[in-house]
């Protein structure tokens, strides 16, 4: 294929912006944090439901209460999930998000029951899934920004960005490991992954992040293994899982608000697992 100047151009204009807006929504304080992750949360939320119209043509009768108030009821959460570290006057977010999800579970039935011509299953599902596909891993990024005392607030800026850092590292280097040796076929849902480049791209996110904790010393060097361990191999499969998503939608992106990088989904589907993931190591193992 030949160079095309004006695709790189592009695409490196786009990272460039994307990075940027990354750090400083990563680093500024915990309310850029939660408005960055908000963005991503209905971005993502909108991608999904049209992947899902896609394959599942039926999800198109579903009513508006019901699309949107799934994504509010998933807001809800991240809400519930700052930790009372957000609050605007004396209405904090964390109450906010309890008491709005409650109400959600009860009128979101209701509503979908007395309003919709045809209640199918598979349509409820498919909404269920997108809950716990992208607003449960995003409240947990949001917790693991929020949870910890002022003693340990080092955590709370540490966490996140080893998880962020693990994948990108890890799609950087399975990358040109893979292009490198690759020769084995990871899985017919993306032909273009290796074993050699997916075992190569964890290896070498565990060593980059592992340095990372033994010059900086703010997490010890065991623990950034294992979680960046973690974080590379659940966001390999997240990946995975999202191009799946794509193959049955019969897409090649999930969208283009990133020109040249895709939409919403194609840029945090490793993100969405490998959240998971740390999140439950860091609250067993991170005090």
């Amino acid at each position: 294929m030949a160079f095309n100047f004006q695709t790189f151009r592009t695409r490196t204009l786009t990272a460039i912006i994307f990075v940027a807006v990354m750090m400083f929504g990563l680093l500024y304080n915990t309310w850029s944090f939660f408005i960055l992750f908000s963005i991503v949360h209905f971005g993502a939320w909108l991608e999904y439901q049209k992947l899902v119209e896609q394959f599942n043509p039926d999800y198109k009768k579903t009513i508006a209460f019901h699309r949107y108030g799934m994504m509010i009821a998933g807001f809800c959460l991240m809400l519930f999930f700052t930790n009372d570290a957000l609050a605007i006057g004396k209405i904090i977010f964390t109450q906010v998000g309890f008491f709005m999800g409650a109400a959600a579970l009860i009128l979101i039935p209701l509503v979908i029951f007395f309003e919709s011509k045809n209640i199918l299953v598979k349509n409820i599902l498919f909404s269920f899934l997108g809950l716990l596909y992208i607003s449960l891993p995003l409240a947990l990024m949001i917790d693991l920004r929020t949870r910890w005392t002022e003693e340990a607030y080092q955590l709370s800026m540490t966490i996140p960005l080893l998880i962020i850092f693990s994948i990108w590292i890890n799609d950087t280097m399975a990358y040109l490991v893979g292009s490198l040796i690759g020769k084995t076929q990871l899985s017919e849902i993306s032909p273009k992954k290796t074993w050699e480049g997916t075992i190569g791209g964890i290896i070498l996110t565990i060593v980059a992040i592992s340095l990372l904790a033994y010059y900086t010393e703010r997490i010890s060097v065991s623990d950034a293994a294992v979680m960046s361990a973690f974080a590379a191999i659940a966001g390999t499969y997240g990946d995975l899982f999202e191009s799946k998503l794509k193959r049955m939608a019969g897409v090649k992106d999930s969208g283009h608000i990133m020109p040249g990088h895709g939409g919403f989904l194609d840029r945090f589907d490793s993100l969405l697992f490998a959240a998971v993931a740390v999140w439950f190591y860091a609250s067993l193992f991170i005090s």
